[in-house]
């Protein structure tokens, strides 16, 4: 299929085709004793995930776990379709997470409320998955793989406060999901994650340096893609969170609102980031649509709000 990439190690990429458009959001296969999905992206991407699998020899009793960085719906909305698919796989989550992924009431009605009439052509909707298949995990914690391999799981909030990064003890692989925020490679380019409501700068920071410790060999992004340039990578990602909180935080002690504060940090940041071929211009765009500029700098002035109530 034209949409798997085989990575090496028995892992592949499954571009997950979110709301129809390529090199947006992966997910990935480990192939193995007990093999397993790490983000399945959108509730609408959940058919074309399991085509891949089916492509890669997984059938419907072959998954034993299903594994999502964080909640946000453009990495777990398929939680409950690929529960669905794959009756014999543990879906597993970090314990913060887990509640909303047995009951997703809340969690799209929030959901709703950001993206109105886009949510349902963006990511659907995420069903419910039986709370008897569900594991919780703590901060530090280990997911089998079979023949001694293992995932190990790191709390990373900063992002989300329910994220975690997984690390492949026979790769070296480590997950990011978005603590490390949005890679673009189309151009090499990394940019921040900062949505709502949960970002804070000091536990992204720290999050960012726990993924320098762990000493990856490869950083496998949700969004998108796998890195190798691992060290100047996570440096990158923590120069562009301080640069956007910089530049954000001034909006807020001009009083700016958040229309004016996006228009100001946008313009301000533009520069910092190469231009895309025209041919990749498209997927970039689309990129920007679930991690862009409004939502970043709604994000980080929440937290300044919190964090800092005397600015401004």
């Amino acid at each position: 299929m034209d949409n798997v990439t085989p990575l090496g190690g028995e892992v592949y990429e499954i571009d997950t085709r979110m709301a129809g458009f390529s090199g947006i959001t992966a997910g990935y296969l480990i192939l193995g004793d007990r093999p397993c999905l790490v983000e399945t992206g959108t509730s609408t991407s959940a058919p074309v995930v399991r085509d891949a699998l089916t492509s890669l020899g997984v059938g419907p009793d072959d998954l034993a776990t299903v594994v999502v960085t964080h909640i946000h719906l453009d990495h777990a909305g398929g939680v409950g379709d690929i529960a669905g698919f794959y009756p014999s796989a543990e879906v597993v989550v970090h314990q913060k997470g887990a509640r909303h992924l047995a009951d997703p009431t809340v969690l799209m009605a929030s959901a709703k409320k950001v993206w109105g009439d886009q949510l349902d052509t963006l990511f659907g909707t995420l069903s419910p998955t039986e709370a008897s298949r569900i594991r919780a995990l703590d901060d530090s914690d280990s997911i089998d793989l079979g023949g001694g391999r293992t995932l190990s799981s790191h709390y990373s909030p900063g992002h989300a406060k329910h994220h975690v990064g997984l690390l492949d003890s026979a790769t070296g692989d480590l997950y990011v999901g978005d603590a490390a925020g949005v890679y673009l490679p189309q151009t090499g380019d990394v940019r921040p994650a900062t949505p709502p409501p949960d970002f804070d700068l000091r536990t992204a920071l720290n999050s960012v340096s726990l993924f320098k410790d762990l000493g990856p060999q490869r950083l496998l992004f949700s969004h998108y893609g796998p890195v190798s340039d691992v060290s100047e990578i996570l440096d990158r990602s923590a120069e562009e969170l301080r640069v956007w909180v910089d530049l954000t935080r001034q909006a807020h002690a001009q009083g700016m609102d958040l229309d004016h504060a996006v228009a100001m940090v946008g313009e301000k940041t533009r520069q910092r980031y190469a231009a895309p071929a025209p041919e990749d211009a498209e997927t970039v765009r689309q990129m920007e649509m679930i991690s862009g500029v409004p939502f970043n700098v709604a994000g980080i002035l929440h937290w300044l709000d919190r964090a800092e109530p005397s600015s401004g």
